[in-house]
């Protein structure tokens, strides 16, 4: 990963990730402008190259083999990633609305976000066509319609709608995708029939005569019905009529034609054509806001440019150098669109047509060059090289203000200890001051007081449990991360069997300008706060203090029935007990493979989903069904806390191997020898306990010593009550819950774990 030691100055906020934007990080990756900060706000971690989509869909590339992962790219560049959706731009205060977060400060803003298709305007189409943009949702429902096609034993019929290029395209790769499924599976091809459907009089209206001869010969020889002047009217639950009356059988309608601007751009107050893009200059540049620049298929030009991949991969290049320009006030960088590009379209099959102006050609040869240009174009996003951080930033290198240069040259100082590495007032109280604890009545001063101390009533007949958890931000995305870090903060008072009460925030920022660190604290404090409030804990007050990196943690006091009758212990289990584990195992190795680029983007969205489930649920269940002992799987992973419990409880447990729940890709990667930081002493910790045996040739033997973040709870129940428990587990969202042993005696002289391979 890519970093700047010195404070962040500038912001770059990039929404969406098209073709041109991952050409901007890997720009700024390779030639980091000092003091800028880079955020990619998209919904979807994983972004496909459209100019081997079809061959996706066709089946001659894998998913990760068409798909540019956007978190590890982000990664490399030393960018936050949000994987959010962005919903509308406050151009006053300079701030990206988002659908799930806070908002997003930008000083240059970028959108790259494609077209959307207009359904609308046809009835039913919303509902019932398969838009092929956004392409993750193409592909959920091109997964399905694979699945269906293949255990459907009667005829279905496809319809397409709209013969450009990218429909034509698709109808000949999804036809042959199929009808390879059922000849494979003995089944006559013939049985899924395609139509296509174009308003116009001609297919393909954008390219030459002979391109459109030699695509209007292979639709007549694969048996594609061609339905020119059909413009679609209406699509019904298995049919699609055209504005003539004209009604065709349609089990599935696909929807590859008129695009537009996404409808949240109406909003922004930006200049936008009749088809609500945006309008930009030569320099990619919004005509109405020299802040916000626009590329791919969501920009339009005053000179026509068609919807095609190929100009935002080319504007990829001059959008990043204007981006950099525009921040230090130098003159843009001109972007000239080709006149005449090249276009290279598949049939289907391993063979292609080569469009140019008035040219063309054709042939197996055209599609092995097609083949060969795309695969060294995604060659550039998914072979990255760790490289080496860069030291410094020129404060003089931005243009700023006074007071920003001032901030800048004190945070790039020497720093104070004690209480002079205390965060500014004025970074603390904007933060802070939009939070909205939940209000509780034996909370009698908290954080909106100005005292030195929260004063906290204990109800009567209650005792206090306290529990306190602190560590440095793993990810780059504060929102996210103060939501772990207050999931990982209740985790153990949940475990005990108390209900949480109130928090007291412990914070670390790293120095830099007051806006930036507000920002960064805003976005986390708000994170950590929704899981306090949806918990029913009070965030009373806490300490910020600066240091090198972005650390978060909670003191947690929680309530439980003074007689302890619901307090739940290492120390309970009894002999015949069930051991159940109420979430997956491997975020450590996961988190390190990230930091070393090695880890898949959609690894690490599971791994996160899973750190911010809550264990309140998951505790409440264990105590419906008899819990009798029960910890938290955190720091010194399953079998240091499993140990503890048979220590305390003086018992022997047996633990399965193979019954372990684990995180896609932990095994990948604990396979090829990458480790958290903190497994080796797990290991050694558990060397002096270990017993003979084929287990460490287990391939999951090394999870067990594996680092949990927010990890899931452990718990000894007794064994008439486990298959209720784990139903009701699962019915709560622990849909990996298992049982992954079982604990043979108690009474030993001291607690002991057999492995089981």
């Amino acid at each position: 990963m890519i970093s700047n030691a010195g404070p962040v100055l500038r912001d770059i906020v990039l929404i969406g990730g098209g073709h041109s934007h991952v050409a901007v990080l890997k720009s700024f990756a390779m030639k980091p402008l000092p003091g800028t900060r880079l955020t990619l706000i998209c919904r979807d971690t994983h972004t496909p190259y459209s100019g081997m989509l079809p061959g996706y869909v066709a089946g001659h590339y894998a998913y990760d083999e068409v798909h540019i992962d956007l978190d590890r790219l982000a990664e490399f560049a030393g960018a936050r990633f949000y994987r959010d959706e962005a919903v509308g731009i406050d151009r006053t205060t300079a701030r990206v609305l988002c659908r799930n977060r806070p908002p997003v400060p930008y000083d240059r803003l970028s959108i790259n976000i494609g077209a959307t298709p207009q359904l609308a305007h046809v009835a039913g189409a919303a509902a019932l066509a398969m838009a092929v943009k956004p392409i993750f949702e193409f592909n959920q429902r091109w997964l399905s319609l694979l699945a269906r096609v293949r255990e459907h034993t009667g005829p279905i019929s496809v319809a397409v709608v709209g013969a450009g290029a990218g429909g034509v395209e698709l109808t000949l790769a999804m036809q042959f995708r199929l009808h390879r499924e059922l000849q494979q599976l003995g089944r006559d091809p013939d049985a899924v029939q395609f139509h296509l459907f174009e308003e116009d009089a001609e297919i393909l209206p954008t390219h030459n005569a002979y391109v459109r001869r030699c695509f209007e010969r292979v639709l007549r020889e694969r048996g594609v019905q061609v339905h020119r002047r059909a413009e679609v009217r209406t699509v019904l639950a298995g049919a699609v009529v055209t504005a003539d009356g004209m009604s065709i059988q349609a089990d599935e309608v696909v929807w590859a034609t008129q695009a537009s601007g996404a409808p949240w751009l109406r909003n922004t107050g930006l200049a936008l054509d009749a088809d609500g893009f945006v309008l930009v200059s030569e320099h990619l540049q919004s005509l109405t806001d020299a802040a916000i620049f626009a590329a791919g298929d969501v920009a339009s030009m005053e000179q026509h440019l068609e919807k095609a991949g190929v100009f935002a991969v080319r504007q990829g290049k001059p959008l990043a150098e204007n981006l950099r320009r525009s921040l230090l006030g130098a003159p843009l960088r001109r972007y000239s669109p080709q006149r005449n590009w090249l276009a290279l379209i598949s049939t289907g099959d391993r063979h292609a047509v080569a469009s140019r102006g008035a040219l063309g050609w054709r042939g197996d040869w055209v599609w092995r060059w097609k083949d060969w240009i795309d695969r060294r174009f995604m060659r550039r996003y998914s072979e990255l090289a760790m490289t080496r951080a860069t030291t410094g930033a020129e404060v003089s290198a931005l243009p700023l203000s006074d007071v920003e240069t001032a901030q800048a040259v004190s945070a790039l100082e020497m720093r104070c200890g004690g209480c002079g590495a205390k965060v500014g007032a004025g970074v603390l109280l904007p933060a802070l001051g939009a939070l909205q604890p939940l209000p509780r009545d034996d909370v009698l001063i908290g954080l909106r007081a100005p005292d030195d101390a929260a004063v906290v009533r204990v109800p009567s007949g209650k005792a206090m449990v306290h529990s306190v958890d602190f560590f440095r931000s793993f990810i780059n995305d504060p929102y996210i991360f103060g939501k772990v870090a207050a999931n990982h903060a209740l985790s153990d008072i949940f475990a005990m069997g108390a209900e949480a009460q109130t928090a007291t925030a412990i914070v670390t920022l790293p120095p830099g300008i007051e806006s930036k660190l507000r920002d960064d604290l805003a976005q986390m404090m708000t994170g950590a706060l929704e899981v306090l409030n949806e918990a029913g804990c009070t965030l009373v007050g806490g300490h910020t203090g600066e240091g090198s990196e972005l650390a978060l943690g909670f003191a947690v006091n929680g309530l439980i029935d003074e007689n302890l009758s619901a307090l739940t212990r290492k120390s309970g289990m009894r002999a015949g007990d069930m051991l159940i584990l109420t979430k997956p195992l491997g975020s450590g190795t996961l988190l390190a493979a990230h930091a070393r680029l090695q880890a898949r983007g959609r690894w690490i969205d599971a791994a996160l989903v899973c750190m911010m489930q809550s264990s309140r649920l998951a505790a409440q269940c264990l105590r419906e069904h008899g819990v009798s002992a029960c910890t938290d799987v955190t720091g010194f992973g399953l079998l240091g806390h499993l140990l503890e419990m048979t220590r305390a409880s003086k018992a022997l447990a047996e633990l399965d191997l193979a019954a372990l729940p684990l995180l896609e890709g932990a095994v990948q990667m604990a396979t090829l020898g990458t480790r958290s930081s903190l497994h080796r002493a797990n290991e050694q910790a558990w060397a002096t306990e270990e017993q003979g045996g084929n287990h460490r040739m287990h391939t999951n033997y090394p999870l067990l010593f594996d680092p949990q973040t927010a990890g899931g709870l452990l718990a000894s129940v007794p064994a008439q009550s486990v298959a209720a428990c784990l139903l009701a587990l699962h019915a709560q969202g622990y849909r990996e819950a298992c049982v992954i042993g079982r604990v043979t005696a108690t009474g030993a002289a001291q607690g002991s774990i057999t492995l089981r391979a």
